[in-house]
């Protein structure tokens, strides 16, 4: 692994900031590699700003609470406009900030998650869901991203093996789950050389590994 030179090459980038995403399916592990690379880059004197949507600012653990934890009477559109609210404030109010400092930025989500979920699971279509996030965002798109790979049916048995209670999203059944996986390698085969496909079925230090060495490799070039 190495986690040196990783860190070694993204301080060197003299104050051009990197923007990383994290997407995959629920209980891939993404939200898990978002927090030992960040630890990981901090103590080797990397710039780091990890966040997540939605939920990375105080307007947007307040939406998230309403999306995730709401009535289940929320309607696809509502849903989808309440992501692409949050994802708006989280653009003006923390990426472009910390992208203008120079920062390596690790997001756990962003519109990938959108055109995954609302666009191709949730019927909605993927190109418009795009379109409303571009909007959003001004068009900020990251420079890598990393997609976690995992099987639906075992991503969600690894939420229910938490025994913690199952937001609107991970109750939503195996097929719209399955939806989502699929929509996920699509969009990847679409932007090769924005995505790094990572198999999250690994155990957790493999794929940590698997993504420090990605990323050094796609940054190299």
């Amino acid at each position: 692994m190495n986690l040196d030179a990783l860190a070694e090459l993204l301080k060197s980038r003299e104050g051009t900031g990197l923007f990383i995403s994290f997407e995959g399916g629920d209980g891939c592990g993404k939200s898990t590699q978002v927090r030992m690379l960040a630890e990981a880059l901090e103590k080797r004197g990397v710039d780091v700003l990890a966040s997540r949507e939605p939920g990375g600012t105080t307007l947007g653990q307040q939406l998230r609470n309403h999306i995730q934890h709401g009535p289940d009477d929320v309607d696809p559109r509502t849903e989808a406009l309440l992501y692409a609210a949050d994802r708006a404030y989280h653009v003006a109010t923390l990426l472009r900030p910390a992208l203008a400092r120079g920062a390596t930025i690790l997001e756990d989500r962003y519109i990938d998650s959108s055109v995954a979920y609302q666009g191709a699971a949730r019927d909605l279509g993927a190109e418009e869901i795009r379109s409303l996030s571009q909007w959003a965002t001004e068009g900020l798109e990251p420079d890598v991203t990393l997609l976690f790979d995992i099987d639906s049916t075992r991503g969600l048995a690894r939420v229910a093996a938490t025994g913690e209670s199952l937001d609107r999203l991970e109750r939503a059944g195996s097929q719209f789950h399955a939806r989502v996986r699929e929509e996920y390698l699509r969009i990847a085969a679409q932007f090769p050389e924005r995505f790094i496909v990572v198999d999250a079925a690994a155990p957790i230090e493999k794929v940590f590994e698997d993504v420090v060495d990605s990323l050094l490799r796609r940054l190299e070039r």
